[in-house]
């Protein structure tokens, strides 16, 4: 029996659309907030403030929206999302004091949170297991395409010629904010009204979040989420400082940062092929592994040509990490925290954005700025570790080994998610 009220077999595809956008807003706006607060007569302790408050204000709303979403409707945060994304970067462009842009970047921050949790939320809930990696994967390009045209499109319309830096920051900004709303005209009719009752938990049940953190394959995919992160924005951030120590012009490291954007996209294009030779945990152990090695690799001197075929495979590496997480978590929690599951998941990226750059400026200040990259291979070893024991044991009793091989579902009323 098909449920009819549903939104189309078109879902995923209008829910990527949506994230595209939203995530390329985010993406836009934020090294355009940092212009916009240097133009103020910020410092770069003033930057790494308003950059923290972006990942630390959300932390307080995560859990209450993952469990709100457990217990309702998921589709609603996206509309909410949306406005908060677009009305933060609005206001960041018209801000005139460094306060007032650190709080409108919370803002921002919260409805990205908001979107990511909502969106997370009905992939898992409308998607059976055995498509839940290869959905996962495909709503993750979203956030790929939007992270590989946001800081172009904002690097097109920042100038710093003849004191212009103010005026055209904040041009960037309310772009990114019409960026973002473009995101509506794909939000309609996205979520299936009557959900199946497997899948919603019942109304007053509160899973504990120490039995959730418990659940075997929890904490492994909240690790390996956090690590394959913080190796992207540490890579993001301290590739340029690497390039300017070695004499490799800003374009190129421009040129080569989006090249491993790209190999991400690449990757999630070809996860179910790879998924159905390896499966979930040899796929993610090894693709940790080799990024670890790769991020390990950058810190040394090598050429150019070598340096761009490096970035490439560690970005298709990168690729696999993100969604197979989602699957990870979402498998290996308790039934009636789902969403709360996935919540905690990206609380845990959140601290590594806080986490990772703070540790990674304290390393390269002592030894040198290629040895964040050696850090980070080490957080991604031990992502690697933590990927290859999570393979083996009996499943958690939260639901299907979040980590074993994938097998067919038994089939049953209400599978189809169309």
């Amino acid at each position: 029996m098909t449920d009819t009220t549903g939104p189309g077999r078109s879902w995923l595809l209008r829910l990527v659309i949506a994230f595209a956008f939203a995530q390329g807003a985010v993406s836009m706006a934020r090294p355009a907030v940092s212009y916009r607060a240097l133009a103020l007569g910020a410092d770069e302790r003033a930057i790494g403030v308003i950059t923290g408050v972006y990942a630390l204000l959300p932390l307080f709303a995560a859990v209450p929206l993952g469990r709100r979403t457990d217990h309702g409707r998921c589709a609603p945060l996206l509309p909410l999302g949306v406005v908060l994304i677009a009305g933060g970067c609005a206001l960041s462009g018209r801000a005139g004091s460094l306060t007032a842009m650190a709080a409108w970047s919370g803002v921002m921050g919260l409805g990205h949170l908001c979107f990511v949790i909502g969106a997370q939320s009905i992939v898992a809930r409308q998607s059976a297991p055995a498509e839940q990696d290869r959905n996962f994967g495909h709503f993750t390009i979203g956030a790929s395409l939007g992270q590989l045209i946001g800081p172009i499109a904002a690097g097109y319309l920042i100038s710093e010629r003849d004191g212009a830096m103010a005026r055209t920051s904040a041009l960037a900004l309310l772009v990114a904010a019409a960026v973002a709303a473009v995101s509506f005209g794909s939000l309609w009719r996205i979520e299936h009204r009557t959900a199946p009752a497997a899948r919603r938990a019942p109304p007053g049940d509160k899973v504990p979040v120490g039995r959730i953190l418990r659940a075997r394959g929890v904490p492994a995919g909240i690790f390996i989420s956090l690590a394959v992160l913080s190796a992207t924005d540490i890579l993001t951030a301290y590739l340029p400082v690497v390039g300017e120590h070695r004499g490799i012009a800003p374009a190129t490291i421009g040129l080569l940062l989006s090249l491993r954007a790209a190999a991400t996209i690449a990757c999630r294009l070809v996860m179910t092929p790879m998924l159905r030779v390896l499966g979930r945990p040899l796929l993610l152990t090894v693709t940790c592994l080799l990024a670890g090695l790769l991020c390990a690799g950058i810190a040394l001197p090598v050429p150019v040509g070598a340096l761009g075929v490096m970035l490439a495979v560690l970005g298709f590496c990168l690729g696999v990490g993100q969604p197979l997480s989602m699957t990870t978590v979402v498998q290996a929690a308790p039934a009636a925290a789902r969403s709360t599951a996935l919540a905690l998941r990206l609380t845990g990226n959140r601290l590594g954005q806080v986490a990772a750059p703070a540790s990674a400026g304290l390393v390269a200040g002592v030894a040198g700025s290629a040895a964040p990259f050696v850090m980070l291979g080490a957080l991604l070893l031990a992502a690697a570790g933590l990927g290859a024991r999570g393979g083996r044991g009996r499943p958690s009793a939260g639901g299907q080994d979040a980590l074993a091989p994938d097998v067919p579902a038994r089939p049953r009323l209400n599978r189809n998610p169309t």
